[in-house]
């Protein structure tokens, strides 16, 4: 079936959240959505006119809900049902498509399975409307103040052009929701969004992943693969964090912006492509070209038309729109009723400084919405935001007692309070210690910590020196430096205490007798 453009939708469902919730998500890709409560004006409605797809609930008398599934298909036999259920049966379900049902999904259902069910029914991708309307476009991008409006005309300026676009900003800004929203402003809004994550690449695979690959090319090659600029022709590419391209690869990059032609690998067949690309960072790509870690004449080739988008920081006047906005969303999934963020809540939110932006600000709502027992969200379901910093500080060492950290401890306590530092965020979190993602990967792994989490409403780990007695390590135990033990523990680690009458080393005796620990070579 060929690629549709837009589909008209019919929704049926007693709560008002969901048909709400369903109404919304396919509104924002540009389809057309009509919803009713009650079966008789499902009916009603398909006589009247044509549509593509029937979202209709399963709860109420399984007996109705099998009649209104045979009425719809004796009306249109083409029409794509989808059933929608809070409890999933697997006997209700085989009933269900052996009257036609296309899908079967259970609640809460997610913008990722509408996806893929809208994609199954139209026979293939579904590329947003022509006919976006101008409130469509706006939900796009959620705000009013200032620097929003501004950002808003840049975007608009951008999609009226085909010019390379750079959009630069902190990570958890939107950067790749503001490519979108120029995407779908723009005269290719039919043609295909491709998105590459540079930054989840490994550097060998940067060739085939972008120009493709021919059969034979390489062990492992066994058939020919299009690359993606070849998938988004005529459409728009999105190069996600593309700092993290290697020298190597930005020297064939360059030429395909010049000269909108490449060659797949090992092949020899020079391949024309029309594909506009907008590139994102999070990164001060002038300080990379001056590391010598990015071309120069590739950043001017893509920077035709640069947007920097304003972190939350800069935009606090937002910030009641868009919680109340990701709140609305997540009841809308669990099909309840929104909560009310309590005005003390709000005046703390709009006070934080959000190093982690709107996806922050996301993940702290998602967790606040899911520990509130109450209809309101109050102070107390902030975490850590409603303190006085984000990061606790290190526990104070005492005077009277020091306890001597392993090395695996100490790698672990910085590992661990890096991530906190940029919220569970890898990539930043390794370029702050000056290690790749992958080492990190790795540290994270031989530790049993790949399990460490970002703050999205799941308990992490305790962080060690924060005042729990247990030790991170799991083979080493905290060791109490005394007078008594010193020059034992000294002895098994082969160090010596030399006699001194200066305070170099403070011991922790209660006399106060200075001593000075150097570590004997050998």
């Amino acid at each position: 079936m060929k690629r549709r453009s837009t589909i008209k939708a019919l929704i049926f469902d007693e709560e008002v959240l969901m048909r709400e919730f369903l109404e919304e998500l396919l509104s924002r890709k540009g389809h057309g959505v009509h919803q009713v409560d009650r079966p008789a004006d499902v009916v009603a409605a398909l006589h009247s006119e044509r549509f593509d797809v029937v979202f209709m609930s399963a709860s109420g008398g399984k007996g109705d809900r099998l009649d209104l599934l045979r009425r719809i298909r004796e009306i249109d036999s083409a029409i794509g049902v989808v059933v929608t259920t809070a409890v999933a049966r697997l006997e209700d379900a085989v009933e269900a498509m052996r009257l036609g049902a296309c899908d079967y999904l259970t609640k809460p259902v997610t913008a990722e399975s509408i996806d893929e069910v809208l994609g199954r029914i139209s026979g293939g991708p579904v590329e947003p409307a022509s006919g976006l309307s101008d409130k469509s476009k706006e939900r796009l991008l959620i705000g009013e103040s200032p620097p929003m409006q501004e950002l808003d005309s840049l975007i608009r300026l951008a999609a009226s052009t085909d010019a390379t676009v750079l959009v630069s900003g902190e990570t958890g800004t939107g950067k790749e929701l503001i490519a979108r929203a120029i995407h779908v402003r723009s005269t290719r809004r039919h043609e295909p969004f491709v998105r590459l994550n540079c930054a989840a690449l490994p550097e060998a695979l940067y060739e085939s992943e972008l120009f493709g690959h021919d059969r034979g090319a390489f062990t492992g090659a066994i058939q020919q693969r299009k690359g993606r600029f070849e998938l988004a022709h005529r459409g728009t590419l999105l190069m996600d964090e593309i700092s993290e391209v290697g020298l190597g690869v930005q020297a064939k990059l360059l030429r395909v912006l010049q000269e909108k032609e490449f060659e797949r690998v090992g092949g020899t067949k020079t391949i024309q492509v029309d594909t506009r690309v907008i590139a994102t960072t999070n990164r001060d790509l002038a300080c990379e070209i001056r590391e010598g870690r990015f071309r120069s004449d590739l950043y001017y080739r893509l920077s035709v038309f640069p947007i920097a988008v304003p972190p939350l920081r800069e935009r606090r006047d937002d910030i009641p729109m868009l919680a109340e906005h990701f709140i609305r969303l997540q009841s809308g999934r669990r099909g309840q009723a929104p909560k009310v963020i309590a005005p003390s809540a709000m005046e703390i939110m709009q006070s934080h400084d959000w190093p982690g932006n709107v996806r922050q600000l996301e993940n702290c709502l998602e967790r606040a919405d899911l520990i509130a027992s109450g209809s309101m969200i109050g102070p107390e379901h902030l975490g850590a935001i409603a303190g006085p910093e984000l990061v606790r500080p290190l526990a104070p060492i005492p005077q009277e007692r020091y306890v001597a950290p392993s090395l695996r401890d100490m790698e672990t306590d910085l590992l661990l309070r890096t991530l906190d530092e940029f919220q569970g965020n890898r990539t930043e979190a390794a370029r702050r210690l000056g290690i790749t993602t992958r080492t990190l990967r790795n540290k994270l792994h031989r530790i049993g910590m790949m399990d460490y989490l970002k703050p999205d409403g799941r308990q992490r780990k305790d962080l060690p020196g924060d005042g729990k007695e247990e030790s991170h390590s799991r083979n080493q135990t905290p060791v109490s430096i005394t007078d008594t033990n010193l020059p034992s523990l000294c002895s098994d680690k082969g160090i010596g205490i030399p006699e001194s009458n200066g305070p170099e080393f403070a011991g922790t005796s209660g006399q106060g007798e200075n001593r000075r620990i150097s570590e004997g070579r050998h």
